[in-house]
């Protein structure tokens, strides 16, 4: 099924990840989305948590495998980790279908996805996720751009747990000021960083690339807010956004609108009018 404003079926979505993001989009699936979209699966590595949120939601739809949940879908949602994101994308376009991913993370370095993609006639779907001005960005490649940095900042809680912070042993609770804690590539970070700095993955395919988009994560326990700054500048001029996010309730590793964005992305594939570049 090719997923298109025209279409009168409804589009069959398969969510893989039952987790604070997973289970705010399976909501809106059967709420706001319900026109034009039916839950049609839901897995999780952790059963537990898909057979929760079924109950929760009212319906007998958890998937016994993630194979079974792609055969289902029209759209494969993934919302799981970057740890298994590539491999919903890879089974997904294998079979035919479009992909949205969240953990965008998982996909640098991986550009023969995106090639497998293009010649299987697929579509992969990254939203914005918990920053602005990615339709600037994507205009300012269109001509030359010189750099794109982004800085992010978090409570040391929304650090925890980190690989970055295990390997270099920061006592997060022992930060009493704002602190640099990683600076280098969208590549090195995304690495460093699988659970907190998506934002940086999806700002590297929207403009020059992994390995040329720069990434500063700083903390403070004056922080409140995840507060992510762009700054690019290029034969276009300057851009520069900054986006307070108020952390997710049930994790503080993620932003509350990077579940709003995934949502607004779902919506645009129906809509007629779409705004923005």
């Amino acid at each position: 099924m090719r997923l298109s404003p025209e279409s009168k079926k409804k589009c069959k979505i398969g969510l893989v990840g039952c987790g604070t993001i997973g289970s705010i989009l399976a909501e809106a699936c059967k709420k706001d989305l319900q026109s034009n979209v039916e839950l049609i699966a839901l897995y999780d590595i952790d059963k537990n948590k898909a057979v929760a949120l079924a109950d929760r939601l009212e319906l007998d739809i958890v998937a016994t495998s993630l194979d079974k949940l792609i055969e289902r879908s029209d759209l494969v949602v993934e919302a799981a980790s970057a740890k298994i994101s590539s491999e919903v994308v890879e089974k997904a376009i294998s079979s035919g279908k479009d992909v949205m991913v969240m953990s965008v993370g998982g996909l640098v370095g991986k550009p023969h996805l995106f090639d497998k993609a293009n010649k299987k006639g697929s579509r992969i779907y990254l939203p914005s996720g918990a920053i602005c001005g990615l339709d600037g960005v994507k205009a300012a490649k269109i001509g030359h751009i010189d750099s794109v940095v982004i800085t992010t900042r978090k409570p040391p809680l929304g650090l925890k747990d980190a690989p970055y912070i295990k390997e270099k042993g920061i006592d997060l609770k022992a930060i009493n000021k704002e602190t640099l804690i990683f600076k280098g590539t969208a590549a090195e970070a995304v690495r460093a960083f699988p659970q907190n700095i998506n934002v940086s993955a999806v700002l590297s395919f929207a403009g020059v690339g992994e390995k040329e988009t720069m990434v500063n994560i700083v903390t403070s326990p004056e922080y409140k807010r995840n507060t992510h700054e762009i700054e690019l500048v290029g034969d276009f001029g300057r851009i520069y956004t900054k986006c307070e996010n108020v952390p997710s309730k049930e994790n503080p590793k993620t932003s509350a609108l990077a579940a709003l964005s995934a949502i607004a992305t779902l919506k645009g594939i129906f809509e007629t009018v779409r705004i923005g570049t």
